[in-house]
């Protein structure tokens, strides 16, 4: 902990429980939400158990060395950064991937992005489709896509190097780096030319500039800022890609793109203008619009 009492407080744990219900008062007190659940993830962590097997071993006692890891990671955890950032993982659709704050932290919205992706590659008739993932961040939604469709040939882009390293580096561990091509560079211009796709998938920033001095101090403080602000009204990426995302598509090709809270409308009406048919806006697991699935209207 942060101050001697605390570091005194903490000699004195010996169990699993202890540490769990300790952890759980100080997490709390520093405005953690879930402070329970936080605690269990980090203790499973360094425990390296599954969580639930915490359940079976609260009668564990911890050496001196875990207790001092834990110590560290609650007192991080207590200061507001990531659970993700201390674990080092995140899990999405299934696969971990390796996080840190060179990239935004997946979110379990971007998974319903994925799904639907992968969802309309396999109707596709096409043997071999070419998907582009536009901001590719961490890679989620590139390696989501080569694991559920072997078949297809995807393009990852970023803006950032560090975010394709780490990129790649996930790719590498999920087996599916042979079929994703690395672009860096700022949006489509920076693409092979030549090069269109069936799909294109993006989870732009979409956060109005204003907004983020307001977010929860884990998003605002710890995941890159270029990856958060969409400018003045949040569109300004989505914009781009109204404007110039047709051009890089085939002739049956579709965009699905992630957008923020209550933007449905604004995000309709600017791809309906840029000469789009909007086939649907998909709700997110919570139940609000946060995915626009579009093709352009010439055919």
């Amino acid at each position: 902990m942060a101050d001697p009492a605390d570091r005194r407080r903490y000699s004195c744990l010996v169990t699993v429980l202890e540490v769990i219900r300790r952890s759980t008062d100080y997490l709390a007190q520093k405005g953690v939400d879930s402070p329970r659940l936080q605690i269990e993830l980090l203790l499973a962590h360094v425990l390296k158990l599954p969580r639930l097997q915490l359940y079976l071993n609260f009668e564990r006692t911890l050496g001196e060395s875990d207790l001092a890891t834990v110590r560290a990671l609650v007192r991080r955890r207590g200061n507001r950064e990531p659970l993700q950032h201390l674990t080092g993982l995140v899990s999405f659709c299934g696969f971990e991937l390796a996080v840190g704050p060179d990239v935004l932290i997946p979110r379990p919205e971007t998974e319903v992005l994925a799904e639907r992706a992968w969802t309309l590659l396999e109707t596709l008739p096409v043997a071999a489709p070419a998907v582009l993932d536009f901001g590719t961040g961490s890679g989620c939604l590139a390696i989501a896509l080569a694991r559920h469709c072997p078949a297809a040939h995807i393009t990852a882009l970023d803006i950032s190097e560090p975010a394709l390293v780490r990129a790649r580096a996930n790719a590498e561990r999920q087996g599916v780096a042979d079929r994703i091509e690395w672009a860096r560079g700022d949006g489509l211009a920076a693409v092979r030319p030549g090069l269109h796709f069936d799909v294109i998938v993006a989870n732009p920033p979409y956060i109005p500039s204003v907004e983020i001095e307001r977010l929860a101090p884990e998003v605002r403080d710890h995941d890159p800022r270029p990856a958060l602000d969409g400018g003045p009204d949040g569109l300004d990426v989505i914009r781009q890609l109204a404007a110039g995302a047709a051009a890089r598509l085939n002739r049956s090709g579709h965009l699905l793109v992630e957008f923020g809270d209550g933007q449905a409308t604004a995000v309709s009406d600017l791809f309906v203008r840029h000469g789009w048919i909007v086939e649907a806006v998909e709700a997110d697991l919570s139940g609000r619009e946060r995915i626009l699935i579009a093709r352009p209207a010439r055919r």
